[in-house]
């Protein structure tokens, strides 16, 4: 797993939407700054978010939603239906 600093246009040329992407695979949004942002402030959040990375724990509920579905998926359940939404 990588760290990684994404900086994409938001708002025209004027704002920046900045995400840090920590070893975990976590994405945490710095916020939507203006175009006098220095790489320096941001590359020094960066290292304070990398400095202090912890796994976050996954919610019990969620696990087992996500093997229901998982589940649902890989025994067909959601092919061919009438709706046409598979």
């Amino acid at each position: 797993m990588s760290r990684k600093i994404n900086i994409t246009k938001y708002k025209g040329n004027t704002h920046y939407s900045v995400k840090i992407t920590d070893s975990f695979n976590q994405e945490h949004h710095l916020g939507y700054l203006d175009i006098n942002l220095t790489m320096s402030d941001i590359y020094d959040k960066a290292e304070e978010i990398w400095q202090n990375e912890v796994k976050r724990k996954v919610n019990p509920i969620s696990e087992i939603i996500g093997k229901m579905h998982k589940l649902s998926v890989d025994s067909g359940l959601y092919q061919s239906n009438r709706d046409g939404l598979d």
